[in-house]
């Protein structure tokens, strides 16, 4: 499979921002929001997706928590009350999509952990934003980052979210990719009105070689240099 050419193609072919409008072909994803998050598409294998991310900013709180789903419900009320006025300028911010949330890789199930929820901010918020009242809300530069994804539906909870990254992990590994596995990210693109058609997403950060293959095929005819 002749990659190399696609990546190097797909990674210069960099959007005019990395926040924007959501009507946009690039975030097809993001229906309830004005601007979502772009990327870069890679390449796609009938297991997962490759996706480059340019660097942004976001809005972030931490949640000790035993579960995800309680970490979540806890977080995304701190961060909307930061976009919805609590912060030094009593402005309002707009919702953006998606939401994503830190996941650490070695949770036990009757230990508490560390759960990061994130929200973008939007792009006239990019280069700054007013500070937050909450001194438990701060600000995350995330550095561009390439990623691989696997999509599924309905809600992201506990149970949901290690089935898809367990599945994940398990599909990279038999493509011999490289991935940090400390975390991974857990990431929402539809807020919890909405009962239908949702989509969720989890994410591992490459490592070296990208790998775009499935299980039959050989890794090393289907790597690329990140």
């Amino acid at each position: 499979m002749a990659l190399a050419g696609l990546a190097v193609f797909a990674l210069f072919l960099v959007s005019d921002a990395a926040v924007g409008p959501s009507n946009s072909s690039e975030s097809s994803f993001c229906t309830e929001t004005k601007e979502c998050l772009f990327f870069d598409l890679i390449c796609k294998t009938p297991n997962y997706e490759v996706r480059h991310y340019d660097a942004t900013k976001w809005v972030s709180t931490d949640v000790q928590a035993y579960f995800l789903e309680t970490a979540a419900g806890k977080g995304f009320m701190r961060l909307y009350k930061y976009i919805t006025g609590a912060n030094e300028d009593g402005v309002k911010i707009d919702m953006t999509a998606p939401v994503i949330i830190r996941i650490p890789e070695d949770k036990k199930l009757l230990e508490p952990a560390v759960y990061t929820i994130n929200f973008l901010l939007p792009s006239a918020y990019q280069e700054k934003a007013p500070k937050p009242t909450n001194e438990e809300v701060y600000f995350t530069d995330m550095p561009e980052m390439t990623v691989y994804v696997k999509s599924y539906g309905g809600w992201m909870l506990s149970m949901t979210s290690k089935l898809y990254s367990r599945l994940l992990a398990k599909e990279l590994n038999n493509t011999q990719a490289s991935y940090h596995n400390v975390f991974h990210y857990g990431v929402g693109y539809q807020s919890p009105m909405k009962l239908l058609n949702r989509r969720n997403e989890v994410w591992y950060i490459s490592k070296g070689e990208l790998v775009c293959a499935t299980q039959e095929e050989t890794p090393s005819d289907a790597t690329v240099s990140a």
